[in-house]
Formats: structure tokens, sequence, C-alpha cells
């Protein structure tokens, strides 16, 4: 019977602990005002920050286009996710048309042709 009754007495200290008893207070003003969205940073802080996704389509921007190897070590990616990003971001969501070539022996290259007079 001691357990019952320290079973009943610890219910009600826990409740209180955990605050189930008591109503949240409504905001003050400035806890109102805290929540509002922040602004954008400005143009210059965000050119610091490149994404992985704007890292790749540089290498691939380039003339002689990049390898895997290339791409792994800029985005820390393997290497099934890289090719994954290729076909799936560059190619079908962004609509790029990507060209791949591999000459003598010499890793894959792969690069972004880009359309002229249009």
């Amino acid at each position: 019977m001691p357990t019952e009754a320290t079973e009943t007495v610890s219910q009600p200290k826990r409740r209180q602990a955990l605050g189930a008893g008591t109503k949240p207070s409504a905001p003050t003003q400035t806890q109102r005002t805290s929540k509002v969205a922040a602004s954008p940073p400005p143009a210059t802080q965000r050119g610091a920050h490149q994404t992985k996704q704007e890292k790749v389509l540089v290498l691939l921007n380039r003339p002689d286009g990049a390898t895997i190897v290339d791409l792994i070590e800029a985005t820390g990616w393997q290497q099934h996710s890289v090719r994954g990003f290729l076909a799936g971001t560059v190619k079908k969501k962004l609509g790029l048309t990507l060209t791949s070539s591999a000459e003598n022996g010499d890793p894959r290259r792969y690069r972004i042709v880009t359309r002229r007079g249009r």
C-alpha cells in the first residue's frame, strides 16, 4: 500500500513541474514584433556564400567542363549523388543541355552547352 500512496502523491508534483495547470501568458508587444520575418540580407553579403548547386554549375560552365572527381571535391557528395544531380537537377529541372566526352583514356568530362543566338 505505501507504493500506491507514493504514486498518487508524485503525480500532482509532476504536473506542476511540467506546467500543465498553468495558462500561457499573452505575448507582450516586444515578443510580437520579434516574430516578424527578418529582411533578406543585402546582395553584398549574399555573394559571399555559394551553394553547392551554384558551385557545380560554375564548374560545368567552364569551357573544358568538369569530371565527376572535380564535382565530388567541390561538393563533398558521393559519386552516385553527383550523377543523380546531373540527371535530375541539371537536365530535368533546370532543362540545361549536358554533354559528356571521354578522349583516349582520360576521365569523362561533363559540360553544359550554351545556346547562341537566342
